[in-house]
């Protein structure tokens, strides 16, 4: 038992203790109890993990527990954090926290709800400090199978073929996943010994080039998927569209994490060889990511539409930078899941306050919300502009770190390719600003919001704690892009050997 195992335990207490109560109040506080636990832990893990390395401890990984659980197989429970899992913790506790009170009204089946969004924020925590593959693959897939039940039972709209067609295809990413962990696995001990899953001690040796070559590219899809890479990014918007309003947050501001987490921790970190000679081929397709995903969010009247189409734009600046493979664009795309997650989670929390006002989100039957809701706009024109890259906020310090990165890079193909990323900086002020004119101002439409009420206090401690962690972060950066840095180091002396 030590602090990480806390991310395991305190989750399953609560799932016992909202199974003890009778209504959806008593649920909704034991999960606002538990997911504040959480936060606090993640906070406190942070101070540890920095007291850690000003003391002089330079381990590559902090927090380490190892306890076999299949010797036949040598899988073991084996968890540890660097400062990039650190960061990632806490983005999920951030946003796991402002989902529960996000969901504060939801009454059908609420308990059942409530364990429903747990145990996927469980699996992604486990995620973030596993550091075996078996056990990373167990968290994954606890991570992705509750979205099934939560999408079909309390979306909205086609919410069973969106489901579906969300589920369908990221099993299709699990099971390229699996291949691609099994041959990692299988080539673990090149020249004899005990295969492992320990993601350290693979690291450690050479696998074959010609295992790298042909596991890569189903390790790299596999998680990829997730991460909204091109072109199996269409289930991101679907589901997104129909998904409850804390599911969706949870959804894009952290279960996309896993995708680009596990695709430089795991294939370009123990395959570094075949990443440099095949990284021009997903290089093209995070490139179409970025620009087709903007030019989507453009076409769209649904609120939620237009922010699942800027997710994939989001995310795949995160592939993208990876991609490039040098330290400052890789830090930028560390930086980036960590805004993005906080943004995206703050756009889905307001349009379901919206929402649940006005019962559309269509935003040619809006406008002039800012009379009305003067708090819900307010915060709607924050997350907007940290979207579009302001100053002050996270979004500029992740994109700026990812662009100035990337035309670092001394290849002429990675520059064309970066100056094409840069214009959906151009295309995202285009629909931001839109939607932000045409919902917020001008005339109001519908008479009858005028009657609107804006954010109860629950909905404000939503809101607010993920403004505060945007605005904390584009203020205050240095702390967090150093912690990411120096977690970098072991990733990129490896990949700098080829």
């Amino acid at each position: 038992m030590n602090i990480l195992t806390l991310f395991i335990i305190i989750p399953i207490l609560t799932v016992i203790g909202i199974l003890c109560t009778k209504d959806y109040k008593g649920a909704r506080v034991i999960s606002a109890i538990g997911m504040g636990l959480q936060l606090v832990t993640s906070v406190t893990l942070i101070f540890l993990f920095l007291a850690e390395r000003r003391a002089g401890n330079t381990s590559e990984m902090l927090f380490m527990v190892d306890y076999v659980w299949f010797e036949a197989l040598n899988i073991h429970y084996l968890v540890g954090v660097d400062g990039i899992s650190v960061a990632m913790i806490t983005l999920t506790s951030i946003v796991s926290f402002a989902g529960i009170f996000a969901s504060w009204e939801v009454k059908d089946l609420s308990r059942e709800f409530f364990i429903s969004l747990i145990i996927l924020a469980t699996g992604v925590f486990g995620f973030f400090i596993s550091l075996d593959l078996f056990t990373m693959f167990l968290f994954y897939e606890l991570a992705v199978i509750p979205m099934y039940l939560l999408i079909g039972i309390w979306g909205s709209g086609p919410k069973e073929y969106s489901a579906m067609k969300l589920t369908l295809m990221l099993m299709g990413g699990s099971a390229l996943l699996l291949v691609g962990l099994f041959g990692i696995y299988f080539n673990s001990a090149p020249d004899g010994g005990h295969l492992t899953f320990n993601i350290l001690e693979i690291s450690k040796i050479t696998i074959p080039i010609e295992a790298q070559r042909f596991f890569f590219p189903f390790t790299f899809i596999g998680f990829g998927i997730l991460g909204a890479l091109f072109p199996f990014h269409t289930w991101s918007p679907d589901g997104h569209a129909s998904a409850p309003t804390a599911v969706s947050m949870l959804h894009a501001g952290v279960l996309m994490k896993l995708g680009g987490y596990g695709c430089f921790r795991v294939a370009m970190f123990l395959m570094p060889e075949a990443a440099h000679e095949l990284a021009w081929i997903f290089l093209i397709l995070t490139t179409i990511s970025v620009v087709y995903g903007a030019f989507g969010a453009i076409w769209q009247k649904d609120l939620k539409y237009i922010n699942a189409y800027s997710s994939v734009s989001h995310c795949g600046l995160v592939l993208f930078a990876l991609l490039m493979m040098n330290e400052t664009a890789m830090d930028g795309a560390i930086i980036q899941m960590i805004s993005h997650g906080l943004m995206t989670a703050l756009f889905f929390a307001l349009i379901g306050m919206i929402y649940g006002r006005t019962h559309t989100r269509m935003i040619n039957e809006m406008g002039g919300l800012m009379k009305v809701m003067p708090f819900l706009a307010v915060c709607y024109v924050i997350a907007g502009l940290a979207s579009l890259g302001l100053p002050g906020l996270s979004g500029f310090v992740a994109e700026m770190t990812i662009f100035v990165g990337s035309f670092q890079h001394p290849d002429l193909f990675h520059r064309v390719a970066t100056i094409i990323a840069c214009s959906s900086i151009v295309i995202t002020a285009v629909y931001i600003l839109r939607v932000v004119g045409i919902l917020l101002f001008g005339p109001i439409r519908n008479n009858d919001f005028l009657q609107l009420k804006d954010a109860k206090w629950y909905e404000k401690m939503s809101t607010v704690t993920l403004i505060v962690a945007v605005a904390g972060i584009g203020l205050f950066p240095l702390w967090l892009s150093d912690m990411i840095m120096n977690s970098l180091k072991p990733i990129m002396d490896q990949l700098s050997l080829f």
